[in-house]
């Protein structure tokens, strides 16, 4: 009759979930800005990508920060891309608990999909120990030793997906993005084209963003408050000041703006892209781009630009049954379909 009586009161299964309290102390010894990002970590972890160097400048205090950063510019420039690589930077790994408890409410935080658990016998991805790594923690069940976690959402995000979610049947709690992402980074991607306003997500964080506390609500009624230690990143090809009033821009500390690549950055783009898809870069090819299309239609460089001609061209070829090869015609025929020119008068 016990047994039926918990059952009824929670259905979890599972490894004994952590306090609340316990949990918040872990938090803060692997705080994000208990790691030092320097210039050589960055660029090791930006080498795939070809950016100037004033980014990497710029870029290099916002990610010791550990507070918000807005990235905007024109569409793709790489933006979400400097967002994906700038993880592999952090190399300090974190312990996340399989579920915590909050006054007697059982919320799930491990979730494979995000966080990436490390092998047995690691400290983390440079094999460096670190204070925070106490030697009861390897043998405490209840915790997973993981990489620090990264979740983009983007156009689908919703306010109730920052909230707990509270499932009626099993009744225990699935732990919102923001606390899933606690100890690592969070990127707003496509950052106001969500369901949700731009202000009213803002509002939601306005708080957490400032003194780093978030709060969340049981079903009970009953408001907990949470470390909000996490990497927030925006992306955006909208302007700031449309998205933000001057208030919500106080509290985005870093604000960098992707421009588009020049033109010995393009080149470069260029080479590598054709050296990944195995096509032979030429000297005439990029002439033919720069005089015949950019400079006389007047089209800014975009960092995807490459990457779709590649594309195009090799499934062209796979359709042609030729080999791989970049011809004027493939490149006319991949540009028509990259952007629209004004019909001619």
């Amino acid at each position: 009759e016990r047994a039926s009586e918990a059952l009824r009161r929670c259905e979890y299964i599972g490894p004994a979930p952590v306090p609340l309290d316990t949990y918040q102390i872990q938090v803060q010894k692997q705080t994000i800005t208990n790691e030092i990002i320097n210039m050589e970590k960055l660029k090791k972890a930006l080498s795939h990508l070809v950016l100037s160097e004033d980014i990497i400048r710029q870029l290099g205090p916002a990610s010791n920060s550990g507070r918000a950063i807005l990235f905007y510019g024109a569409a793709g420039n790489g933006k979400t891309s400097i967002a994906e690589g700038l993880i592999s930077a952090f190399e300090q790994p974190v312990y996340v608990p399989y579920c915590i408890e909050a006054d007697g409410q059982i919320i799930k935080i491990f979730d494979p999909s995000v966080h990436v658990a490390l092998p047995a016998g690691s400290n983390g991805t440079n094999g460096n120990s670190h204070p925070m790594f106490l030697p009861q923690m390897e043998y405490d069940p209840r915790w997973v030793r993981c990489r620090r976690p990264y979740i983009i959402s983007g156009g689908e995000l919703t306010l109730e997906m920052l909230d707990l979610d509270f499932d009626v049947h099993s009744k225990y709690y699935e732990a919102p993005l923001q606390m899933k992402a606690i100890g690592g980074i969070f990127v707003i991607d496509d950052f106001g084209r969500q369901r949700v306003r731009p202000h009213e997500l803002l509002n939601r964080w306005i708080f957490p963003l400032e003194r780093k506390i978030d709060y969340l609500t049981l079903h009970t009624g009953k408001k907990f408050a949470l470390l909000f230690d996490q990497l927030v990143i925006f992306a955006t090809n909208f302007p700031p000041e449309e998205l933000m009033d001057p208030a919500q821009l106080r509290r985005v500390h870093y604000k960098l703006k992707i421009n588009p690549p020049t033109a010995d950055e393009y080149r470069e783009i260029f080479s590598r892209i054709c050296e990944s898809y195995g096509l032979a870069f030429s000297e005439d090819i990029m002439a033919y781009l720069l005089n015949s299309f950019y400079l006389k239609h007047k089209v800014p460089f975009a960092g995807f630009h490459p990457k779709f001609i590649a594309e195009h061209v090799i499934a062209a070829c796979n359709y042609l049954g030729t080999p791989a090869r970049i011809t004027r015609q493939l490149l006319d025929d991949s540009l028509e379909n990259m952007v629209i020119l004004p019909s001619a008068q």
